[in-house]
């Protein structure tokens, strides 16, 4: 069975004409992609590598990393999101990056040791079983590379932040984008990740000031967090 849920899936496909749009409800991503961008890029040098974004969306990642990569290829579940970022792509002019329509297990059978670096941002918290998407990314990756995940604490203050102030009360996301239960404390994480023969090589958290609106990253992991890890060469 697909290690996808079909309501997550509709979720974002029904958002997919949006996903472009600064100002939708996927500003945050468009927020924190050139922070995140250039975390990725000074760890693991993207120029000339081969790049996997794992859960690509509308492509917001994927075509920035295209820019300064080798190449870059994008997989998803949601077909609709797919459509939007590869027009978005074609229209940018952005000849280095390809999309498909594809499991992340399907595509660690298909190509082990594929890419130079995985990267699976603000995914895992939204599929059945997410030890199987990291242990999948540590397939993906030659030794030697890099894989990065972000994802939400499972914490009261993520719980604060990211659903009742998030959501609720500053409307930075729709009602419903997140479920508490699925948020992944850091522990957990590191353990599927050196299960899966990756070890860990940095974490950083990811802050937002309401009063500029603008976010950073900080030390604090206590909401949103990002981890590089290395598989063994």
């Amino acid at each position: 069975m697909t290690n996808a849920d079909a309501q997550e899936l509709a979720k974002f496909s029904d958002l997919a004409h949006r996903w472009w749009d600064p100002e939708s409800e996927f500003r945050p991503l468009h927020q924190i992609n050139p922070l995140r961008l250039e975390w990725i890029d000074t760890l693991a040098a993207l120029r000339g590598k081969r790049v996997l974004d794992v859960g690509c969306g509308g492509g917001l990642l994927a075509e920035a990393m295209a820019k300064r990569a080798g190449q870059v290829t994008g997989i998803d579940l949601a077909a609709k999101p797919l459509g939007v970022a590869r027009l978005h792509a074609l229209e940018a002019g952005v000849a280095n990056l390809e999309y498909r329509e594809i499991a992340t297990e399907a595509l660690a059978a298909e190509q082990p040791a594929g890419y130079d670096v995985v990267t699976c941002m603000e995914m895992l918290e939204h599929v059945p079983e997410p030890a199987a998407v990291v242990q999948a990314c540590a397939t993906l990756v030659r030794p030697g590379g890099w894989v990065f995940f972000s994802t939400l604490n499972r914490s009261p203050k993520s719980f604060l932040f990211a659903i009742v102030g998030a959501e609720y009360l500053l409307r930075l996301l729709p009602r419903g984008t997140h479920e508490y239960a699925r948020f992944i404390r850091p522990s957990e994480l590191a353990r599927w990740a050196r299960d899966s023969g990756l070890s860990q090589h940095e974490s950083r958290g990811m802050a937002y000031n309401p009063l500029t609106r603008r976010y950073a990253l900080s030390g604090d992991t206590s909401v949103n967090y990002l981890v590089a890890c290395r598989r063994s060469a």
